[in-house]
């Protein structure tokens, strides 16, 4: 097995523009690559050998030519509830186990136009739904750094994916946590960029006022080559924007949140965590304790708002437009069977959450409330950002835990996004980033920026990879 698939971006490219290999070489190693891997990791959900070599080679006639662009030519993967055309495009569940897409996502238009080639689709929690990769219908994804672990989720295939060099990099997707605690879990760097400024046209919808597609990625200049491929407006969605950062920071000054360090945090990844703190100390940054008070709610409104949405979102799946898995007396028993044979258990327990506190009689109780209570975590960020550039604190609260360990207890499940929900609700960047590790088990950590404020993270983030050997 040869070591290009160890190399990043930018030393593939590299590579590519000196001929030194061609796409199609390049393709053909990271397909062995997954051939070899993938029986026991289990990280994609449809590999398509052919599109990929076909793209491959459209890649070199390309490069030959003497064109150049940061991803020509290089293999990544596709999370798969992100439209891909004449792929399927399953979400991870039942109901859309034959569903092939008849349009391009936005941000896959955008990845062809660059000429990145398409391996497959990584395996998911169904809908996007779950923090293991244990709730897709298919299979659950195994952790590369350890089998008997899970990799995260709900993006868990594509961090699994990037971490066991079965692509360049991967793309994920984000409403609560969903790209940063699943890099978290395998060891790599995951950007959930700020709400709007990637197109989510062509995404699946969980939760439309959280979810973000992102880059997952072996290091913070990668995950960078890819945001900047895929960042910008988009006729398609009206949400999103044309970013406009070109800050440069001279002092760099860290928050550290005293809610982040509480009960519950495990010792190692504290640790880990005051030891990035430390380091950027020695760099000469500023650190400063700051207060999110609202933080111990954010789970709490979370929970409320994102089934909410969810259960707007996936009434749409009924067996007659999509995915007809049952039979039925009448039109509502026909529904009914579909709905009871299509979605899994996780994906239920979230739709019948938000159809009750969207009901006339909890509406007021609980969404309502929940929607106030994401108003004073978004002050509590924007106070925040008067002092400082970036939050710095852990990813998640615990180690890859193993697979089965809390599939039936999905409230401990639930309080693994802890750290990371906030940031959806309140619409702003986040990048997980690797810090330490525990017996092989890797540890991140997250820094947060304002809104808009992409390339100050990938600043300070890259600051501390690149010192991360020997700080």
């Amino acid at each position: 097995m040869s070591d290009l698939t160890k190399l990043t971006i930018k030393e593939l490219r590299q590579g590519l523009k000196n001929k030194v290999f061609s796409s199609q070489e390049l393709t053909k190693e990271f397909l062995s690559v997954i051939e070899e891997k993938d029986k026991e990791i289990k990280a994609f959900l449809t590999i398509t050998p052919d599109q990929a070599l076909k793209q491959a080679t459209e890649a070199d006639e390309r490069i030959s030519r003497g064109e150049d662009s940061p991803l020509l030519g290089i293999p990544c993967a596709i999370k798969d509830n992100i439209m891909v055309k004449d792929m399927k495009c399953t979400a991870g569940s039942k109901f859309l186990e034959n569903y092939t897409a008849p349009y391009d996502a936005t941000v896959i238009k955008k990845l062809k136009e660059k000429g990145a080639i398409i391996l497959g689709k990584t395996n998911l929690d169904e809908f996007a739904m779950g923090s293991s990769c244990e709730n897709s219908a298919f299979y659950p994804t195994k952790n590369p750094c350890d089998l008997t672990r899970v990799p995260g989720g709900s993006s868990g295939g594509s961090a699994a994916s990037v971490a066991a060099e079965m692509c360049a990099f991967a793309l994920g997707s984000d409403t609560g946590g969903s790209i940063r605690q699943p890099a978290s879990f395998c060891g790599i760097v995951g950007l959930k960029p700020t709400y709007g400024s990637v197109s989510r046209y062509g995404l699946i919808a969980f939760a439309s006022s959280l979810d973000q597609i992102g880059p997952m990625a072996k290091n913070v200049n990668d995950a960078l080559i890819v945001f900047e491929a895929l960042k910008g407006f988009d006729k398609m969605d009206a949400t999103s924007v044309d970013l406009e950062d070109a800050e440069d920071l001279k002092k760099i000054r860290i928050g550290v949140p005293k809610e982040y360090f509480g009960q519950g945090l495990d010792q190692k990844i504290e640790k880990a965590v005051w030891e990035a703190i430390d380091f950027y100390k020695k760099q000469g940054a500023e650190i400063k304790e700051i207060s999110l008070p609202h933080t111990d709610y954010a789970l709490a409104c979370y929970y409320i708002i994102s089934p909410a949405e969810a259960s707007a979102n996936l009434a749409r799946f009924d067996g007659i437009k999509y995915g007809k898995v049952a039979e039925g007396k009448n039109l509502a028993d026909y529904y009914f069977q579909n709905r009871t044979k299509g979605f899994g258990p996780e994906v239920k327990r979230r739709i019948i959450l938000g159809t009750y506190t969207l009901s006339a009689g909890y509406y007021d109780a609980y969404y309502k409330k929940a929607l106030r209570v994401r108003t004073l975590i978004k002050n509590d960020f924007e106070k925040a950002f008067e002092k400082v550039d970036v939050i710095l604190g852990p990813t998640s609260p615990c180690l890859p835990f193993k697979i089965g360990e809390k599939i039936n207890d999905p409230l401990t499940m639930y309080l693994g996004d802890v750290y990371t929900v906030s940031v959806n609700l309140a619409g702003l960047p986040a990048i997980s980033l690797p810090c330490g590790e525990d017996s092989g088990l890797p540890i991140g950590m997250q820094l947060i920026a304002p809104a808009f404020k992409e390339n100050s993270l990938f600043a300070i983030a890259k600051l501390f990879e690149q010192n991360y050997d020997n700080k």
